[in-house]
């Protein structure tokens, strides 16, 4: 009878394997920021170095963004930059592989990911603000600073350009020689 559970104990646990698939293991293609979150407007954790070893936890099926661990630390890397094997050729990491490669699909939520990986961050006190808008309230102040910036250096280049005018007419030596130029155009050529 004990010999019968243990069959049973064993078989469950046999089908639960590939719930808890291992990591798949990848390669960066270029030094890419590990982002902490799936998108270029969340903070970056780390650069991965080209060539370096990543282990894919599971890719999102809306974007091709996937949540890898590298030294010690957690984030997302587009799955452009990623690189692993399959059929025996390189290949990018996209959704169409993710099933043969035994990648997961996940989904993403800044609360949770960020309290299991970044409560030590400087950004992670800022996580409402992520939350709330990912990032887009600062783009559009940095944008907004950015277009009264443009307008101040365009107002700085008309000044610019006015004042040496005025500086010129100004100038003695030019008043001299225009005076002269005035009375006798043949020695202005």
């Amino acid at each position: 009878m004990k010999r019968m559970w243990f069959i049973a104990a064993l078989a469950v646990s046999a089908g639960a394997l590939p719930a808890v698939a291992e990591a798949a293991a990848a390669f960066s293609t270029a030094n890419v920021n590990m982002r902490s979150g799936p998108s270029t407007r969340y903070p970056a954790v780390i650069v991965v170095p080209a060539g370096s070893r990543v282990n894919i936890q599971g890719c999102m099926s809306s974007a091709n963004w996937c949540d890898v661990a590298f030294a010690g630390y957690r984030g997302w890397v587009s799955g452009s930059y990623l690189q692993t094997t399959y059929s025996q050729r390189r290949v990018s990491v996209g959704p169409q592989y993710y099933r043969p490669l035994g990648i997961p699909t996940v989904t993403f939520s800044i609360g949770r990911y960020w309290d299991d990986h970044y409560r030590n961050r400087p950004f992670y006190r800022d996580r409402d603000r992520w939350r709330d808008g990912d990032g887009v309230r600062d783009d559009r102040r940095d944008r907004r600073v950015d277009n009264d910036r443009r307008g101040r250096d365009e107002e700085r280049r008309v000044r610019r350009d006015a004042q040496p005018q005025d500086d010129r007419d100004r100038n003695p030596i030019r008043m001299l020689m225009r005076e002269r130029c005035e009375r006798d155009p043949s020695a202005c050529r």
